[in-house]
């Protein structure tokens, strides 16, 4: 809701969206499924923007959630990446678009397909944020997001960015990945958002972490009863109907003295009024490198205070 209100603070630095999406490529092909074909049309020389790296990011993986349902899980997904311009007014951008080869939408819905919670997916198969989020963070970034489709034939989200100058030292995504790799290191999420959970399980499997899914507390402190032992972490959300993630992260310090728990939320009036009781918090959206880096390093705090 504060991406598309074009509220939510954002961080933006100057990157090159190629390189993301080639870090994100083998995330996108998982999250799609093995009978989509993604096609990658990325030229070798990096057009730059200024924006968020980790919102785009996240408008990203929505994109490609909402193409795989559009698809069924069968048929072809193309990235593209270019430059662009548009007219005096907008100046120099960089063009990112998404095409699946899916049911495409009605032209009845086309004028609300951006609008919080609008969705055409049954209950319980989509919240209906995902592409408000993208539309909030091209407008609050200085572009614009648009969408083509004809039913039966497939859709196209054109993300439009603005475009900046090469920076100076190059930021790599490929190298800061690597080193924040998991190297099989077990993690408990707790989520009760389908897409969030979808999101954390997929990026942590493709940077070497063991991951487990819990959609609210008392699902997690199940999988903790069951053999606390394969968790070296707790990444949990803060707010969840019934327990907390605060709540939570008191319990499991409670019954698991010892057990690291990070915890993650967007609504930032929640945590000005009751705090994080001195847990580590990330802040939503995050980014794959965000949250590989932070677990990595609640890990190994955990460790130097053990020995």
């Amino acid at each position: 809701m504060l991406a598309f209100a074009r509220r939510q603070t954002l961080q933006p630095t100057v990157f090159a969206p190629a390189e993301n999406l080639r870090a994100l490529a083998s995330m996108i092909k998982t999250l799609v499924g093995a009978e989509v074909e993604l096609v990658m049309d990325i030229p070798e020389h990096s057009h730059f923007v200024i924006a968020d790296p980790s919102q785009f990011d996240m408008a990203i993986v929505n994109m490609a959630v909402n193409a795989h349902d559009a698809m069924v899980g069968q048929g072809r997904l193309t990235i593209r990446v270019g430059p662009a311009h548009r007219g005096a007014e907008a100046g120099d951008q960089v063009v990112i678009s998404m095409t699946d080869t899916g049911s495409g939408i009605a032209p009845l819905h086309l004028g609300r397909i951006f609008e919080p919670f609008f969705t055409t997916k049954g209950v319980g198969q989509g919240t209906g944020l995902g592409l408000s989020q993208a539309f909030g963070f091209a407008k609050q970034s200085g572009g614009e997001i648009t969408v083509d489709s004809e039913v039966g034939q497939g859709t196209t989200f054109t993300l439009y960015l603005p475009q900046a100058s090469e920076p100076r030292e190059p930021r790599s995504v490929e190298a800061t990945y690597e080193f924040v790799h998991g190297h099989g290191t077990g993690v408990l999420i707790v989520e009760d958002n389908p897409q969030v959970g979808t999101f954390a399980m997929h990026s942590l499997t493709d940077m070497g972490y063991r991951p487990v899914l819990a959609i609210n507390g008392q699902e997690a402190l199940a999988e903790l009863a069951r053999d606390a032992s394969r968790f070296k972490v707790v990444f949990s959300d803060v707010v969840m109907p019934g327990m907390t993630g605060i709540e939570l992260a008191h319990e499991i310090r409670r019954r698991y003295a010892g057990l690291p728990v990070v915890l993650t939320s967007g609504y930032s009036h929640v945590l000005a009024e009751k705090g994080t009781d001195g847990f580590e918090l990330l802040h939503k959206p995050y980014s794959v490198e965000q949250l590989s880096r932070l677990l990595c390093g609640a890990v190994c705090t955990h460790r130097s205070n053990v020995t």
